[in-house]
């Protein structure tokens, strides 16, 4: 080899040393890159939201509540200061001055929801306000002054309400015994019944006869009627077709008022319907008289609605005594499948605890069920209410549910106010583990991301109070604990490490989920809509890879077999809103498959029923 040669080749060899340098140089930082790409992906979305002191001082006097919650959001974006101990005081004081007024009022609801916030702020604390009626207490009072207006449904419930918090006395429970006499409401009466011999204390022979009687099928069919709702003519291919919709309802009170489900007189309602639509009820068959009728109020997230009409029914259906059925017991659904009126169809509990809506859960029975049913009550074999039939679970076609009527009860003083409910919201995202309620994921601009609440963390208390449910139903459990609370009241949780966090309840978002995906990255999005927890990994710059930290169990990443340290990398996320779903779109190299990659598309609904 000639010198010129010698060089020719070390020079090259230089050059590839420096290329590969170079391209190693390159594709660290671009490693690196990715990386730090996907942390920041993955990280909740930053606050822009500065609070002074002066902030908070201003709105003690107007939303006391409030300024709570404001305190809680300038220690997470500030720190603790002792500076804010007596601003604390002050609003709890005023606070608690609301709670005079409103019984000043005779506003016992309100009052009772002020000790809502109350006790909420003295939870976890030694700090306890003074002078402060008790919930039960002033559930009783609400209950008593209905007695005296003969609102007699706002009665019996607000004394059920307070006999769940603190048992009421026989002399407590003799006046609603005597009403539920009086109105012929055989359960409510065999309730109250039931605590005045908790208390050993003797009644009346016609009374507890009345009480301890038990009402037939045939006199319970009386109580229950046809809903039908006219959208007018619908025009298919030149040629006008009646536009009609049947449904169920049952009177819970002499003044006419009903209980249907929500899709059955959504149109009445919903903003989105343009059309024509009146409701009728009808108490026999299709030759019967429509008796016209109004909706009073609707909770959508528990698919029921309030309606009324100018009728005085022959029989009522009671929503205090009320049973809780075993799986296997007998159950029957009364209703008027197709239009046929009065039709009753027997069948037992098949389970329990399935979770279709996005709070709670509902009973699932083989009671033949089909359209016009939706709405009707589904009793035990004493005569007492089960739940409510429903419909809208399109993938168990020929499987039929109801909604307790546990639930029902609970919603009810909500939907009397009239107009549409709303709902607390706190905008956490929770799932089952060993360990408890774990908190997955926090939606942006919520309480909870105001107040810093961390992911990744588990709920221990709420309200001071740990929550246990069985296995399965924790996530129900806490919804049932939050959901007498109404937007606007105090809310204290508490998380592994001992951290508290106090914030104000907002109204819940029709989907809340979709909300959220409008603000989020879909890498987060990945967690609350298709249980996965991700974590970053090494990918490319424009399109990271991540790691499956966590599948959470029974989610659609579980269903479709993924699982921990498998590589994601996600395509896109889309958004159906109106149809209810999203779907996002992931190349994934299963580890149980030898890394070989897969495109999938997963599908989630967006009305969680993982949310608080």
């Amino acid at each position: 080899m000639n010198k010129h040669t010698f060089f020719k080749t070390s020079g090259f060899k230089q050059q590839t040393r420096l290329v590969l340098c170079c391209l190693i140089t390159a594709t660290s930082l671009l490693a690196c890159g990715s990386i730090e790409v996907a942390e920041q992906r993955l990280a909740p979305p930053r606050s822009t939201v500065s609070v002074r002191f002066d902030d908070i001082k201003s709105t003690i006097p107007e939303s006391p509540e409030k300024a709570v919650h404001l305190i809680g959001m300038y220690r997470a974006i500030y720190g603790d200061d002792e500076a804010l101990t007596p601003l604390l005081d002050e609003a709890t004081e005023a606070i608690r001055h609301k709670q005079e007024a409103a019984l000043e009022e005779k506003r016992y609801d309100d009052a009772a929801s002020l000790a809502r916030s109350l006790r909420a702020l003295s939870a976890n604390t030694k700090n306890t306000p003074e002078n402060t009626r008790e919930e039960d207490d002033l559930l009783l009072a609400s209950a008593k002054a209905g007695l005296e207006t003969e609102a007699n449904l706002e009665a019996f419930l607000a004394a059920f309400a307070a006999d769940k918090v603190a048992p009421l006395t026989a002399a407590d429970a003799l006046p609603f015994l005597e009403r539920a006499v009086e109105v012929r409401q055989r359960r409510s009466a065999a309730f109250f019944l039931g605590v005045m011999d908790r208390d050993g204390v003797p009644v009346a022979q016609d009374l507890r006869t009345f009480a301890e009687g038990r009402d037939s099928a045939a006199q319970m069919v009386k109580g229950v009627a046809t809903v039908v709702i006219d959208r007018g003519i619908r025009v298919q291919r030149g040629m006008g077709y009646p536009d009609r919709a049947l449904g169920s309802a049952f009177f819970v009170d002499t003044s006419g008022l009903l209980i249907t489900n929500y899709h059955v007189i959504e149109s009445e309602v919903s903003p989105s319907y343009e059309g024509y639509s009146r409701m009728y009820v009808r108490m026999g068959d299709s030759a019967s008289a429509r008796i016209p009728a109004k909706v009073i109020g609707y909770d959508k997230t528990l698919d029921l609605a309030v309606i009324k009409a100018e009728i005085t029914p022959e029989y009522v259906f009671s929503l205090i005594d009320r049973a809780a059925p075993e799986v296997g017991e007998t159950v029957l659904a009364i209703g008027s499948p197709g239009g046929l009126e009065k039709t009753v169809t027997s069948g037992i509990v098949s389970a329990q605890g399935r979770r279709f809506l996005q709070i709670g859960d509902v009973i699932q029975i083989d009671a033949a069920i089909n359209q016009g049913n939706s709405g009707g009550p589904v009793v035990d074999t004493e005569g007492r209410l089960v739940g409510i039939v429903f419909a809208g679970a399109l993938e168990y076609q020929g499987l039929n549910f109801a909604i307790p009527a546990e639930r029902l009860a609970a919603a009810l003083p909500a939907m009397l106010k009239g107009g549409k409910v709303e709902r607390p919201w706190l905008g956490l995202t929770l799932a089952e583990t060993k360990d408890g309620a774990e908190i997955i994921y926090v939606a942006p601009l919520t309480p909870a991301w105001e107040q810093g609440v961390p992911e990744n963390t588990v709920i221990t208390k709420l309200n001071g109070t740990p929550v246990t449910a069985p296995e399965g139903l924790l996530i129900t459990a806490y919804q049932d604990a939050l959901f007498p609370s109404r937007p606007g009241e105090l809310c204290t949780i508490e998380t592994s490490g001992g951290r508290t966090f106090r914030m104000t309840l907002v109204p819940r978002p029709e989907l809340p989920l979709a909300e959220a995906a409008k603000i989020d990255s879909k890498e987060r999005m990945a967690a609350p809509l298709f249980g996965m927890v991700l974590a970053p990994s090494i990918g490319g710059a424009l399109s990271p890879t991540y790691l499956i930290k966590k599948v959470i169990r029974g989610s659609i990443a579980d269903e479709v077999g993924l699982s921990p340290e498998d590589p994601v990398t996600i395509k896109a996320l889309k958004l159906a809103e109106k149809e209810g779903y999203a779907t996002m779109d992931i190349a994934v190299k299963k580890k149980r498959q030898g890394y070989l990659e897969t495109l999938i598309r997963l599908p989630a609904a967006l009305d969680s029923p993982d949310t608080l």
